[in-house]
């Protein structure tokens, strides 16, 4: 049985301190290893909502954090960093157990990324300078950014603790005050990681949580009149919904970051090197139980070499132990919820109906548990017309598709509603590039799945959201306004 740390935080946190919800609302946070209650959270209402929207407006306009200067942000921000660093451990155990992510995934890969972040950005504010445009002598034309005010951010639940420092971590770094709505299916490590911030000297009123459901809580963000900027990470559905949100309010800006269906393109000139790929596209469909927006969930194969790649991949899918994830050799844990354990099976079931063969996995294991776990799947002879080439399954689940010629792999790779990720193996760099310029989407890697680094946008094209980028300079700059003052000089 998972055991969380001790004196967990449940209650949302407004205006720097923790409160339980108006009426004492709550709701269950699950495990998704057996299924029982872990905690009863704060379940804000649009009432909890607008008393952490005033509260970061108010820190807003008495310039608390947004008018410091720029060293002093910068110190605290460095010094938030290195108590989420020194609480590594607990938030990694927060995450594994509430959103069910391998335990060694979670201390080796994503509490280091949240204190990177903090500190990239940290270091970004006092780097990033304004401009003076070309003007005559009778002018000075000044060109500077400001912080927008009140962000609010709604957050998936599969990255909980990395996601929120993509989003925090610029738009404190500008000066903005935030309100987080971290999903209900992962909340824990958000509400620990806004403590450490107020520990680290964030003044209060600045860096708000409202934990709650997505339909009252989110929905009250996304319609507030006095947020303006909505940062989002979640399905293309619920994106929707936060531009009409934004619409039906006061034309907030919407940063969207939502689903994907990333291709995954081998060519045949790699054929010698088919066993590094097969163990790379293995990770890139199963990291993370396939939840991952750039899962790597359709695999184009050139025909010549699909066969020995086919039989490499499977052999790859076996390192996939599934677990408990606090248990270090585990690789992959449980999905997310029941629902999300019922869709992947059925997923998978279609594809066998519809003409493909389940050639690894594909069934639900741990039963006794009371958890949602499947095996990791490799599915073979899917067409492109298949629901399992088109849909995002959001589980360890991947299809093989094949192609003969360059120019039908980009075509392949681009026949989807999606446009978040991909990835392009070649040994020839003129084919790589070329394919890299033609598949639509925002990241395109090269002989090695990958969403990039800390200093490259990360955004995505089509349904895969608009608006903005997590990551790099241009997520800083998304959460200021640019301003030109001029001046007449007399």
């Amino acid at each position: 049985m998972s055991v969380l740390p001790a004196n967990v935080r449940n209650q949302a946190f407004i205006d720097g301190v923790f409160v339980d919800a108006l009426g004492g609302t709550v709701f269950d946070d699950l495990d998704p290893s057996t299924g029982k209650v872990l905690a009863q959270v704060a379940a804000c209402s649009g009432e909890d909502v607008d008393r952490a929207v005033k509260a970061a407006r108010r820190s807003f306009r008495n310039g608390s954090w947004s008018r410091i200067e720029p060293k002093e942000r910068k110190r605290i921000l460095l010094r938030f960093a290195d108590l989420v660093a020194e609480n590594g451990a607990e938030l990694a155990l927060l995450d594994s157990i509430d959103a069910g992510k391998p335990i060694t995934d979670c201390e080796q890969l994503d509490i280091p990324d949240v204190v990177n972040n903090l500190r990239w950005y940290a270091e970004a504010i006092d780097k990033v300078f304004g401009k003076i445009s070309p003007t005559g002598e009778g002018n000075l034309g000044l060109i500077v950014r400001q912080p927008v005010g009140v962000v609010g951010m709604v957050l998936p639940w599969n990255f909980p603790a990395g996601t929120l420092s993509w989003k925090i971590a610029p738009a404190l770094a500008a000066g903005n005050s935030i309100v987080v709505k971290p999903a209900e299916l992962a909340p824990l490590s958000t509400l620990r990681i806004a403590e450490l911030g107020r520990q680290a000297g964030i003044p209060a009123g600045v860096f708000n949580v409202v934990p709650g459901l997505g339909h009252v809580a989110g929905k009250a963000l996304g319609l507030h009149m006095d947020v303006d900027v909505i940062s989002f990470t979640g399905s293309t559905e619920i994106g929707r919904q936060f531009l009409r949100y934004a619409a039906d309010s006061n034309l907030k800006k919407v940063v969207l970051e939502c689903g994907g269906k990333s291709p995954q393109i081998v060519m045949a000139d790699t054929a010698a090197d088919l066993d590094r790929i097969a163990e790379n596209l293995a990770g890139a469909a199963f990291w993370n139980m396939g939840q991952n927006c750039t899962c790597g969930s359709r695999i184009l194969v050139q025909s010549s070499i699909k066969e020995a790649f086919v039989e490499r991949l499977v052999e790859a899918s076996k390192a996939w132990v599934v677990g408990l994830p606090t248990d270090y050799t585990t690789r992959l844990g449980p999905l997310i919820e029941a629902s999300a354990l019922k869709r992947v099976l059925a997923a998978i079931e279609q594809a066998k109906i519809d003409g493909g063969t389940v050639l690894a996995g594909g069934h639900q294991v741990l039963t006794d548990t009371g958890g949602w776990f499947v095996q990791a799947t490799v599915v073979d002879n899917v067409s492109p017309q298949m629901a399992l080439a088109r849909d995002e399954i959001f589980g360890p689940v991947v299809a093989v598709l094949s192609f003969q010629t360059e120019q039908e792999a980009v075509e392949l790779a681009n026949a989807s509603a999606y446009g978040l990720a991909a990835t392009v193996f070649s040994n020839d760099i003129n084919v790589a590039i070329r394919m890299a310029r033609g598949i639509e989407a925002g990241t395109v890697a090269v002989n090695g799945y990958g969403e990039g680094d800390i200093t490259t946008p990360f955004g995505g094209y089509k349904t895969s959201g608009f608006g903005g980028y997590d990551k790099g300079i241009e997520a800083f700059d998304q959460y200021t306004n640019l301003k030109t003052i001029w001046v007449t000089l007399v």
